[in-house]
């Protein structure tokens, strides 16, 4: 814990450094920041950690985070279940802290998981407050010292040491730990600085782009099924890239198009964007079925029902206003009997079903998007302790870095998983260290 002078000198806002360098500098007060607290307050017993953070309240985003509910990890995660840098890397530090250990976290601190729809873990209360205030309480009982209302402005090493500018304080630490997440939900305090802090440190940025965001679309095709759900598969075809298929639920909105599917979609379309390549979104209304599979659905369906209208018998398979406004588009007449429908007119329509356009125009942006993909190069990181190549004593956790996962509690659970290992880090206990290398 902070001794009596150093709590003083921490507290006074002045522009002197402390007499002695506390031990562990946390920029930023998010979930990987507090993990990372509350991990290095365990294995360094009696040590001054300090969290910093510009918020007057900590945690803004966790509270918001799945609905409000806090989707706090999955039953499952693997590497495979990100995006960024080296999937290796992701899967050494998933490893040291799998979900499994993130669920026994939570009990010891008193908050139960119960498990959703496709593997989802959500705390028993149904409530992000009580994520956000078991955090905090543990960093409590641990002595670490919380620092709200505390921006960062400057972070620069001087001998041996980091000189940080925070809140009209300067504050001397052995060792600083990067939690500022990127660029998602700015609202919440998550605006970027920590990309300009490692810049200056030595690191180099991929560059970022918002993830996990709803997607805008031309037209009018969307407007009248705001509100409506299904599942769907989603194709991104990006030029000289292999296509990505992703399948979910989709929901259309006024705007365009949101929804599990939507959000995972988003970054590959971001990405393709920002490297310059053309890039498509097309949406396959029967997922899991190709054209030979689509055109036997309708035969059999005209073979089972000849009388039954076209509209209706589409009915079937997708919500009806989707059907409706389907064959609206492709001057297909709903109340055709199956019986009748044309050759020509069943071909058209199997092709629409399989491969209709979505006119992105773009996505709704870091203001709804849930993640940032992009951000420092992991090959700048040593995944054994989460330190920076760059710069001795640096630390670097949670979305800073170019990792950015599925939505479904992943990206909580990077959270967790570097925090424990950069703890692991800071603590000494890190398998190697990295030595300092040149900008």
């Amino acid at each position: 814990m902070l001794g009596g002078d150093e709590t003083t000198t921490i507290n006074r806002v002045t522009t002197a450094p402390t007499r002695s360098p506390i031990d562990v500098a946390i920029v930023g007060g998010g979930a990987a920041g507090l993990a990372t607290a509350i991990f290095a307050a365990r294995r360094m017993p009696g040590r001054a950690i300090v969290v910093l953070d510009g918020a007057k309240k900590l945690g803004a985003k966790i509270l918001v985070a799945g609905g409000g509910r806090c989707n706090v990890t999955n039953r499952l995660v693997t590497a495979a279940d990100f995006c960024g840098g080296s999937r290796n890397f992701v899967k050494r530090v998933l490893a040291a802290h799998p979900s499994a250990d993130t669920v026994s976290f939570f009990r010891e601190i008193g908050v139960e998981l119960v498990a959703e729809e496709h593997g989802k873990l959500f705390p028993t209360t149904n409530r992000a407050q009580t994520v956000l205030d078991a955090l905090l309480a543990e960093a409590n009982r641990l002595g670490v010292s919380i620092r709200p209302a505390h921006r960062v402005n400057d972070i620069h090493p001087s001998d041996g040491a980091f000189q940080i500018e925070a809140g009209g304080t300067t504050i001397c630490a052995r060792h600083v730990v990067l939690a500022t997440g990127g660029q998602s939900l700015p609202k919440t305090g998550s605006d970027g600085v920590g990309f300009g802090f490692a810049r200056a440190l030595g690191h180099t940025l991929v560059p970022v782009t918002p993830a996990l965001a709803p997607l805008v679309l031309e037209g009018g095709f969307h407007t009248p099924l705001s509100g409506v759900a299904h599942d769907v598969e989603l194709t991104v075809s990006a030029a000289h890239v292999k296509d990505v298929r992703l399948c979910g639920a989709l929901l259309w909105t006024h705007f365009g198009v949101s929804g599990p599917v939507v959000l995972d979609a988003s970054r590959h379309w971001h990405r393709a964007r920002a490297e310059g390549r053309d890039v498509e979104v097309s949406l396959n209304f029967l997922p899991g079925r190709d054209f030979a599979a689509a055109e036997r659905m309708l035969l059999d369906l005209t073979a089972a029902a000849p009388n039954t209208r076209l509209q209706r018998a589409l009915g079937r398979y997708l919500p009806a206003r989707v059907a409706q406004a389907i064959l609206e588009n492709l001057a297909i007449d709903g109340s055709t009997s199956m019986a009748h429908l044309r050759k020509d007119q069943r071909r058209v329509l199997v092709h629409g079903l399989l491969t209709w356009p979505l006119p992105v125009r773009d996505s709704r942006g870091y203001a709804y998007a849930e993640a940032t993909a992009g951000g420092v190069s992991l090959s700048e990181i040593d995944p054994s302790s989460m330190a920076s190549r760059k710069c001795t004593g640096l630390f670097l956790v949670g979305e800073i870095l170019d990792v950015d996962g599925r939505i479904g509690g992943f990206n909580f659970q990077w959270a967790w998983s570097s925090a424990w290992v950069a703890a692991r880090g800071v603590s000494g206990a890190g398998t190697s260290q990295p030595e300092q290398e040149a900008n």
